[in-house]
């Protein structure tokens, strides 16, 4: 059977020493058009979106410091507590989205307190942008030729010319096109259903939603991490279970709490 071969180039364009890559692109890209989608949801709600253009830097920062951190310790922890200024390396990749999602959390909790927003208000409205940008993060994999998918007989498999030339599962796209449907369920739950139950039930539906697709998803992933555990499961598996678990607790307190007001 003839599969496709991928074998892109993932770099955009030099710029003198600089180069811009699609990673780089996509993931910055996502965070521009999400800054977009809030302003539409901050305009529909009656708030003032020019607050909006701080929270873009505070989201940037906490996505990217708590992404790296994540991989760092979580994925090769033996090679970066041996070389611990790599850590600071960011421009030679290694981010982990679990770790970015706790960095974005820290973040808007800092933001809410200093521009006195209802934090639970925020995180939920975030989770529509945050699920596009997840999306975007695995466009963005899928051009560096990363986060490699087993091999595969699949029609639909791919060949990653620049890893190897086996025909493997393109679990980039599974993931991307997974969060473009998390986002699309978002929005539609968004519209649908009023200001009030949405700050109850828009997290619950993220993280239950996004880290069992995650979880799944790993079963077609080779391994990330530099290290092996008796354990069943991956540790993108493991660092998944306490969101997909947190998840449905709050989808579950949100059904029952329906007419309460939170701040």
């Amino acid at each position: 059977m003839e599969h496709f071969t991928w074998n892109i180039n993932p770099t955009l364009l030099h710029l003198g020493p600089l180069e811009l890559r699609w990673y780089g692109l996509l993931f910055v890209g996502s965070f521009f058009l999400g800054l977009m989608i809030l302003q539409k949801i901050y305009v529909r709600e009656g708030r003032d979106p020019a607050v909006l253009d701080n929270l873009l830097i505070y989201v940037m920062i906490g996505a990217v410091i708590g992404a790296r951190l994540m991989h760092t310790l979580a994925y090769q922890p033996d090679y970066y507590l041996s070389n611990p200024l790599e850590i600071l390396y960011v421009w030679k990749g290694g981010l982990a989205s679990h770790g970015g999602m706790l960095g974005v959390l820290l973040a808007l909790f800092v933001f809410a307190k200093k521009y006195n927003e209802s934090y639970f208000w925020l995180i939920a409205r975030i989770t529509i942008p945050g699920a596009l940008t997840a999306a975007f993060v695995r466009f963005g994999n899928f051009f560096n030729s990363e986060i490699i998918g087993l091999p595969s007989d699949k029609p639909w498999a791919i060949v990653f010319e620049r890893f190897d030339m086996l025909p493997r599962h393109p679990v980039q796209l599974y993931e991307a096109f997974s969060y473009l449907t998390l986002f699309i369920i978002l929005i539609l739950v968004y519209k649908k259903v009023s200001s009030s139950f949405a700050t109850k039930i828009l997290p619950g539906i993220f993280l239950a939603l996004m880290f069992t697709t995650r979880f799944l998803l790993e079963y077609t992933k080779t391994r990330q991490a530099d290290y092996t555990t008796s354990l069943p499961f991956t540790t993108g598996q493991m660092l998944s279970i306490p969101f997909i678990i947190l998840g449905i607790v709050w989808i579950l307190w949100a059904l029952t709490h329906k007419d309460k007001i939170i701040k």
